[in-house]
């Protein structure tokens, strides 16, 4: 008498939970050998991180844009306010 494995769906199911990205796990359920593969994964991945620094590098560099226009407009604040005292005084 053979037994029936668990269901594949039941794998799948197990993988999405603990790799809800579908990124593939080698080794959890069919490890990988082909070089290729691992070649094309590890080039794959770098492209990506390559796209995530990019992108990091360009909120920091608004952010950084953002906090130098905010100092720009409160020392025009401050200089608006410390004008108008001065004008107030000059007025007979």
């Amino acid at each position: 008498m053979s037994e029936k494995g668990p269901s594949n769906e039941w794998f799948e199911l197990m993988q999405k939970m603990w790799n809800p990205m579908s990124f593939p796990i080698p080794g959890m359920f069919t490890p990988t050998v082909n070089i290729e593969d691992i070649d094309k994964k590890i080039a794959e991945l770098k492209t990506v991180e390559t796209w995530l620094t990019m992108n990091t590098g360009f909120v920091q560099m608004t952010i950084k844009t953002l906090e130098m226009q905010k100092t720009a407009l409160e020392s025009l604040n401050a200089a608006a306010a410390q004008a108008q005292p001065a004008q107030k005084k000059d007025k007979p």
